[in-house]
């Protein structure tokens, strides 16, 4: 990307900048000016001279409009240039059909078609401006209606495209059939697109009754379009209310496999009424910014929020990997199950775990630039060697630690409420981030303690080095320039190395 164009992109991209808010809220202002300039227009007519000269200063936004949208097509960089390392060419290539996928959001074409409205005869299409106000996060507290339905076009955008294609296939053939049998013979049928039009028409059974059919041939192809046109609209029915017609069910599960996802959070194990773990992935910072993946079998819970892609599928099979983007995914969370004895729920995990390695290893790509990690949950402590064996980064053994706290708080009141807010995204949290290196070569865990708490405000409790953790070493103990720092604040203020980045 140009210099310049990733020096712009915060401004159309990061919403935690200065920049892209300032951005926003000046694109808020015009649209405010060009709704009050619609109301005029509407009020005084479009031959009243005040709505000339306003119709200039909208034709000006307009152009802004059509600038900013430029811009963020322009500015905006494809993830997988973020993930991989490709060459030259292959990097042109992401670069143009990212763009051309960011094109194709279904919040995009509409700001695509209010630019349209340059064109005069089209000017109609302005009000689209409106909906960037609404649909803007800040005006809904809880749910954004906006963002849900961008997100329902977009995973079902493989049926909509198969719908609208058949339908344009239909078109296609009915109007040039009707064109060829009836164009000397039928005065209203002169051109190809007069043939279209009357097979759009019927098509939809909206029958304006412009062009009728003459010849008994082209009744026959009336009819035989009036017949598909019925199936046309059933099809898109059964799209519209998720009640799928049967030969296009299959459709769905290419979805996520065919999308531009990368750095996203696969979650595997999960089953109906997990808000827990629902809530718990919502109120990780870090998490919050990923795309999370739900694969599992069985169709989409009611009560998963719209935040979160389910996949159906099983995770213990390779051949089912490639629908959620395993070989372009941040991290899996395994789950262990619930409704099954602790001995079995593990051997599922495991299996899991043994699966996605597998997959990976078998995988020919290139190199990402951070590996896959891997978190499972155990439920029989004798199984957590077994789960590293398999592949596990870290391993969790929620009955174990759940226990430990119990009786920890009865030996010591109070520790597992602390504990417990620790371990969650309170306002104080664990974090694990590298070394700062302003601390120097040569610095004592007494020293990087007091120079972090002074300058940054977190309280440092210990030390990864090698792998191997120490917490509450002595003051005087080294602090090495790979060591890694244990440390409890309000955010990861120290930040995250190459090998244990999070996006």
């Amino acid at each position: 990307m140009h210099p310049v164009l990733e020096t712009l992109r915060p401004a159309f991209h990061d919403p935690s900048t200065r920049a892209y808010r300032a951005v926003e809220w000046a694109i808020y202002g015009l649209i405010l000016v060009s709704a009050i300039f619609i109301g005029v227009e509407i009020g005084l007519g479009s031959d009243h001279p005040v709505v000339r000269w306003l119709a200039l200063f909208d034709h000006a936004i307009l152009v802004v409009f059509a600038a900013e949208v430029g811009l963020r097509i322009a500015t905006y960089r494809p993830p997988a240039l973020d993930f991989f390392d490709y060459g030259p060419a292959r990097r042109l290539r992401t670069h143009v059909l990212g763009r051309l996928r960011f094109c194709a959001h279904p919040l995009i074409v509409i700001d695509l078609l209010a630019v349209v409205a340059l064109v005069p005869e089209l000017r109609g299409l302005r009000a689209l401006r409106l909906l960037r106000l609404v649909r803007t996060a800040k005006v809904f507290k809880y749910s954004n209606p906006f963002g849900g339905l961008a997100r329902a076009v977009e995973e079902n955008r493989l049926l909509f495209a198969f719908g609208l294609s058949m339908f344009g296939i239909s078109a296609l053939v009915g109007g040039l059939s009707i064109y060829l049998v009836e164009r000397g013979s039928n005065p209203a049928i002169g051109t190809l697109g007069d043939g279209i039009w009357w097979a759009v028409v019927t098509l939809t059974t909206v029958g304006f009754g412009d062009i009728t059919p003459q010849s008994g041939m082209g009744r026959i192809v009336g009819g035989v379009l009036m017949v598909a046109g019925m199936f046309t609209l059933a099809m898109f029915a059964g799209i519209v209310g998720h009640t799928l017609l049967s030969v296009v069910l299959g459709i769905r599960q290419e979805q996520f496999r065919m999308n531009t996802h990368v750095n996203h959070l696969i979650v595997c194990g999960y089953q109906p009424g997990a808000h827990q773990l629902v809530n718990a992935i919502l109120a990780e910072p870090h998490l919050r910014r990923m795309e999370v993946v739900i694969f599992a079998r069985g169709e989409r819970p009611d009560d998963l929020p719209s935040e979160f892609t389910w996949v159906s599928g099983d995770p213990t099979k390779e051949s089912e990997l490639d629908k959620v983007r395993l070989t372009h995914a941040y991290g899996v969370l395994v789950v262990g199950a619930r409704d099954l004895l602790p001995q079995q729920a593990d051997a599922i995990t495991l299996l899991t775990v043994f699966t996605l390695r597998r997959y990976m290893k078998a995988k020919n790509l290139p190199a990402p630039r951070r590996p896959l990690y891997v978190v499972a949950e155990i439920l029989d402590p004798e199984n957590v060697d077994h789960a590293q064996a398999a592949g596990c980064d870290e391993v969790i053994e929620t009955t174990r630690v759940g226990y430990s706290l119990l009786t920890h708080a009865i030996a010591q009141p109070g520790t597992a409420a602390i504990l417990g807010r620790v371990a969650s995204a309170e306002s104080q949290s664990l974090f694990v981030g590298p070394r700062p290196a302003d601390l120097g070569e040569d610095v004592t865990f007494g020293d990087a303690a007091r120079a972090l708490k002074a300058a940054r405000g977190v309280l440092l409790l210990g030390l990864n080095i090698d792998g191997e953790d120490v917490l509450n070493p002595p003051d005087d103990a080294p602090v090495p320039p790979g060591a890694r720092l244990v440390y409890l604040a309000e955010s990861d203020v120290l930040g995250h190395d190459d090998g244990y980045r999070v996006p």
